[in-house]
């Protein structure tokens, strides 16, 4: 069937007023919320974008999920990267179809999903931690958006950062000036670094380490998000916002000066 239409196996993201989702597929029978119920099988063979109507009289309309809803929805054991974060991960890492990148500390998956979508056909994500719970929820999590091929998830404490010549990194853990040197061994010469921190103390500590093992260019960033309300004669910033989630650090990797 045109892959425009719903089957009983698709993905739906199934959308109320006002940003409500919920990411479902046919198979689950019934969808029940807070603005009614569905029956879900009236929904196979429907297009997406197309709407049902819940018993309470209540429009849903079926959307289909992209890489950011599966994300979103994915099941969590740590909290993910924000969005409003990842994009500039993801433009200052300069990733491309075909990139090999280093990833410490894979978390829920959130940000390896983006990076496997990214360097794919040809490219690889190498994930290093030291958790097996979060390492086998990320690969869950990759399966399910047919990114799975394009990672390896290994125990860092066993193996350490065994990739060399990689062209970007991304870390992501408590203490990052731990592997500071690691990576830089993993990267090639003026490869990307990124580094995400919640507290100042980490970017302190951090870029000191940074600036005395070999890395240039380092900035530190803090990205702030708030959506605006707009509508006809009162449009306005919204009442709440995404505030602080992170500090963004970032760095390209250089060589000693020889003498």
């Amino acid at each position: 069937m045109d892959e425009n239409y719903i089957t009983e196996d698709s993905d739906i993201l199934v959308y109320y007023k006002r940003g409500k989702t919920w990411l479902i597929k046919p198979n689950a029978k019934q969808l029940h919320t807070h603005v009614g119920y569905v029956d879900l099988t009236s929904v196979i063979n429907k297009r997406y974008g197309d709407c049902v109507v819940t018993n309470k009289n209540e429009t849903l309309w079926l959307l289909k999920p992209n890489l950011e809803d599966y994300v979103a929805k994915s099941r969590r054991k740590t909290q993910i990267v924000y969005p409003k974060d990842t994009g500039l991960i993801l433009l200052k890492l300069n990733i491309f179809p075909g990139a090999q990148v280093i990833e410490v500390g894979v978390g829920s998956g959130g940000l390896t999903t983006y990076l496997s979508n990214l360097v794919r056909p040809t490219g690889h994500v190498h994930c290093y931690d030291i958790n097996p719970e979060f390492s086998n929820n990320t690969k869950k999590n990759l399966e399910r958006v047919n990114l799975l091929e394009f990672i390896t998830i290994k125990d860092i404490n066993t193996t350490g950062i065994d990739v060399k010549n990689a062209d970007c990194a991304i870390v992501d853990i408590g203490d990052p000036w731990s592997v500071v040197e690691s990576v830089w061994e993993g990267l090639k010469g003026g490869g990307n670094i990124a580094f995400v921190c919640p507290t100042i103390n980490q970017v302190e500590k951090l870029v000191i380490k940074l600036a005395n093992s070999g890395f240039t260019n380092i900035e530190t960033v803090e990205v702030l998000s708030r959506i605006i309300e707009a509508r006809e004669g009162k449009s306005r910033p919204a009442m709440r916002m995404v505030g602080h989630t992170a500090y963004l650090i970032f760095a390209r990797k250089i060589f000693p000066l020889t003498k």
